[in-house]
């Protein structure tokens, strides 16, 4: 039987891919199973950076930098795989795999009304915040597209208990102009859970939402956002509680990849094994079951 050998790059690209596909929370646990079969320290550390760099900006990997919460996104990169922090006033590099800030630089930036409307939004947006997560973290951010001012708020709380065979990420963003009169607010909550215990199970909910604000002033602005935030993101959390509660035995038959019945149990393996009268064939050199047994699939 031939064996395929793959080149470098493919290598490469297959080992990228499965990094970023790594849950919440999984991602050094997924680096160090790879290690094991790759056995190619330069090159899984490489795509590690990559990939790490990928997983930081996609859930919003939270840092603590003076004391202050970071939140890593894509609206915060100012190139060279490098992020920003309005806060500190530093752009740095993050190595995801040895958690730590590497490269740090001051990086200046230009106070304005822009500089004081975010800083209100984040008074704001952190008292909603502290009332509602048990280790909730946000940020707001300033972004220049083409000449128009944006803010960028976000929020992030996680729960992961990889102990306890679960991982679990709540994640939203919300994205307004500055403008004088009127502004219309566009936000984006997304959760992901994952549970592998006695099943491989994966949720993701997301949901996109449009709003419009009046703005009269600053601190105005600041307290009806975050007003909104509160309202939208109580409505999501009480439909998919509802929705998880309602999920019915033909629900989960849909979500499955093929067609098991679903019993609501745990499966008693130690039972099962010991049930089974395994016969001996010396010359064969093998073992053969005497008892076939339907095991059931459970959710």
């Amino acid at each position: 039987m031939s064996q395929t050998v793959l080149s470098k790059k493919e290598k490469e690209k297959i080992i990228y891919r499965l990094l970023v596909q790594a849950p919440p929370g999984e991602f050094v646990n997924a680096f160090d199973d790879l290690c094991l079969l790759i056995r190619d320290e330069k090159l899984m550390n490489h795509q590690g950076e990559r990939a790490g760099h990928q997983h930081c900006k996609k859930y919003s990997v939270p840092l603590c930098i003076d004391g202050n919460p970071v939140l890593l996104s894509h609206h915060n990169v100012v190139g060279d795989n490098r992020f920003f922090d309005h806060q500190s006033k530093l752009s740095f590099k993050f190595d995801l795999l040895q958690n730590q800030l590497k490269d740090i630089q001051s990086h200046g930036i230009i106070q304005n009304e822009t500089e004081y409307l975010r800083t209100a939004v984040l008074c704001a947006l952190k008292l909603y915040v502290n009332d509602h997560y048990p280790a909730g973290n946000c940020n707001v951010l300033r972004k220049n597209v083409k000449g128009r001012e944006f803010l960028i708020a976000c929020i992030e709380d996680h729960s992961y208990e990889s102990g306890n065979c679960w991982n679990g990420l709540w994640k939203s963003k919300w994205i307004f102009q500055i403008n004088p009169f009127l502004t219309q607010v566009t936000g984006r909550i997304f959760v992901q859970a994952h549970f592998f215990k006695f099943v491989n199970l994966h949720i993701e909910i997301s949901k996109d939402l449009k709003e419009s604000l009046e703005v009269v002033n600053q601190a105005q602005l600041a307290l009806s956002f975050a007003r909104l935030v509160e309202e939208q993101e109580n409505k999501f959390q009480a439909a998919v509680l509802e929705e998880l509660q309602d999920l019915s035995n033909e629900a989960l038959r849909k979500i499955l990849r093929r067609d098991l019945p679903v019993t609501r149990t745990h499966i008693d393996w130690q039972r099962i094994l010991s049930d089974l009268n395994l016969v001996m064939y010396p010359k064969l050199g093998y073992v053969i079951y005497s008892r076939s047994v339907l095991c059931n699939w459970i959710i």
